[in-house]
């Protein structure tokens, strides 16, 4: 099975990180990727940090549109976060793809 989850909303985090825990809790085996968008790519640059038991597990990425709006630099992101150009294109080939879609 493989899996986006969206996320656009920076207070959002907490619950999408929960979703996808469980998710995996139980589809151990599934492709799962969390696409960041608009304020929610903010959180890739804070002081939070992703939870360790989600990276490389996890694709984490980033939209690259969303961080020169932002003016986060690629450099202050995790090394396991990827930038794309467009949030919005990745989540649409992923669905292309057949990935099921999830927005917490």
């Amino acid at each position: 099975m493989r899996v986006v989850f969206h996320i656009d909303e920076l207070n959002k985090w907490p619950l999408l990180l929960a979703n996808v825990t469980n998710f995996l809790a139980t589809e151990t085996e599934a492709t799962v990727e969390v696409v960041a968008y608009a304020e929610a790519v903010t959180y890739y640059a804070g002081d939070e940090e992703l939870p360790e038991a989600l990276i490389g597990k996890v694709d984490f990425v980033a939209c690259g549109n969303a961080l020169r709006a932002w003016e986060i630099e690629t450099g202050r992101l995790p090394e396991h976060v990827r930038v794309v150009p467009s949030g919005v294109v990745e989540i649409i080939h992923r669905q292309a793809e057949g990935y099921y879609y999830i927005r917490p």
